[in-house]
């Protein structure tokens, strides 16, 4: 069944290479559909056509469908299209004319607009959850380990002193920059596109701010043009948002490969985190936050992908946009399966709290030395000449312990501060 069938048979070719995965990328979008298509029943009723009868019929169908779908007897059919025409074949089956009314003043285009729109909202609610946990579980770390010292590192050298605190709180704080990206997602999906039909409205007397609160969406979008020309974008812009978790998971999952490692030695994975070798039998690897790395930096890949999709396609619905939920769906999964091993994972590293008993470090002090200088009455650059010629000569003796005060600094995380930022930005 084809929602546009006109009698005329297609060519299979044609059929497989235009319908590809579909259907099963589809059974993603069945809940979604079905509720909108309650939203759509409930409207033509309250605008006379459909009866009282009718919408009742029609919604209470809808509810049993969703119902199989939640436990999982739902399936798309290589005879069925899509999602869009499995159900309202069920609708007629069951209910007869009724069922055939419910694709008045309706099209394809806003049935899957208004699927994904729902769909990205309930996931980008589900990812930022999953990324106040996150967030919680590193402060509770950062908290733990604030005062055990950690070398810090630029150009992967030798750098300045940090430490556990200022690390895990890092990381955590910039998961709230996460959020705010996750939260401009979420206003862009939450604007009702039901009713713009084929892109260009419809000449029935629809109420479209009736499916809006029905559906629960912030606003509509007004413009049917507007409307249809959000499908991409709105997909795109969900894309940048979780590149923005993903490069954070990626570049802290670095950091653990890099810190567990016996050359650096700075933390630990108990046994059941790691895998071996198949040759050597002292292998501990860091598998997990190695595939963290990787799945993320694919997903980081996503908007560009959307991009050479979408760009320069003129207004109005094409098929390329189909594409999109090739690329977009498996991501989004992908990165709530990184999120939750991440979480799964951190509260069992151990840090490591003599690490700066290792003579190459002390040179981390260096700044802290020369700041001293400068606090006694020398001028900046004097001291950085006399700390410069100590280290030459072999003479410099290093503090071994931080003084830092200012907001943000080894001894003065501002932990409560980060919480609160994050709790306002949530």
């Amino acid at each position: 069944m084809k929602l546009w069938e006109k009698g005329i048979p297609t060519d299979k070719q044609i059929e497989q290479f235009t319908v590809g995965n579909d259907r099963e990328l589809d059974l993603v979008l069945a809940k979604y559909d079905a509720l909108g298509s309650i939203a759509h029943a409930k409207m033509l009723g309250q605008i006379g056509l459909l009866t009282a009868d009718e919408t009742t019929s029609l919604v209470d169908a809808l509810n049993d469908i969703i119902a199989d779908i939640v436990v999982g007897n739902f399936e798309i059919e290589d005879s069925f299209e899509d999602v869009h025409s499995k159900i309202e074949y069920l609708l007629t089956v069951k209910l007869g004319d009724a069922g055939k009314k419910i694709h008045t003043a309706r099209s394809r285009n806003d049935q899957v607009l208004v699927d994904v729109h729902l769909y990205l909202k309930d996931e980008l609610k589900a990812i930022k959850e999953q990324v106040k946990t996150l967030f919680d579980l590193l402060m509770e770390s950062a908290e733990k380990h604030q005062n055990v010292l950690l070398p810090g590192y630029t150009h992967l050298q030798i750098a300045m002193p940090s430490s556990f605190g200022m690390w895990f709180s890092a990381y955590a704080e910039s998961l709230i920059d996460d959020i705010i990206m996750l939260n401009a997602a979420s206003k862009i999906v939450d604007q009702n596109p039901l009713g713009s039909a084929a892109g260009y409205g419809s000449s029935f007397p629809i109420n479209r701010t009736f499916t809006t609160q029905e559906l629960g969406f912030e606003t509509l979008k007004y413009n049917a043009v507007a409307a249809q020309m959000s499908r991409g974008k709105a997909e795109k812009t969900v894309a940048f948002a979780m590149t923005s978790v993903a490069g954070t998971l990626s570049k802290f999952a670095m950091d653990v490969c890099l810190y567990m490692s016996q050359n650096f030695d700075f933390i630990g994975l108990p046994a059941h985190l790691t895998t071996g070798s198949s040759i050597m039998p002292h292998k501990k690897n860091p598998d997990v936050f190695e595939l963290i790395r990787g799945k993320c930096n694919k997903i980081q890949a996503l908007p560009y992908e959307i991009t050479l999709i979408t760009n320069n396609l003129p207004s109005g619905y094409h098929r390329d946009l189909q594409l999109l939920k090739e690329g977009l769906f498996p991501a989004i999964q992908n990165l709530k399966a990184c999120l939750d091993i991440a979480i799964f994972s951190i509260k069992d590293i151990t840090v490591k709290d003599q690490i700066l008993e290792d003579k190459k470090y002390d040179y981390l002090f260096t700044v802290d030395t020369l700041n001293e200088m400068v606090v006694d009455g020398m001028p900046f650059r004097d001291a950085y000449k006399a700390v410069a010629e100590q280290l030459e000569a072999g003479t410099y003796k290093s503090p071994k312990e931080t003084k830092h005060t200012h907001e943000g600094s080894i001894n003065n995380l501002c932990l409560e501060n980060i919480k609160e930022k994050m709790k306002a930005a949530f």
